[in-house]
């Protein structure tokens, strides 16, 4: 079965399927959205990145992953074959907040 093509959404859309996505952001002039995680600990941080690996290696919609100070985790996503958002980067965020996340404890 062929791939099908994606495509780049418009502003307005981008606004609708953000509302869908709760704690991503919008960046790079609407072309990328990211979302921060304060975890728990080390391990815990590296347990998520190795989910969020799986998913999207499954979907082949890599994420940058940014890991600092060894538990703030950074995720940003964006769709390079059509130069900014796409509908697959909101089902990965979707996806990615299914996730169960060991946060910090206050």
């Amino acid at each position: 079965m062929p791939i099908k093509e994606q495509k780049s959404l418009n502003a307005a859309q981008v606004r609708k399927s953000l509302k869908k996505v709760s704690g991503w952001h919008l960046i790079n002039d609407g072309k990328m959205i990211y979302r921060e995680f304060i975890i728990q600990d080390f391990m815990a941080a590296i347990d998520l990145i190795n989910r969020i690996g799986e998913i999207a290696q499954d979907a082949n919609h890599h994420p940058n992953i940014h890991l600092t100070d060894y538990r703030k985790l950074r995720i940003e996503l964006t769709t390079h074959d059509v130069g900014g958002l796409s509908q697959k980067d909101f089902i990965e965020a979707g996806k990615i907040n299914d996730l169960p996340v060991e946060l910090k404890r206050q």
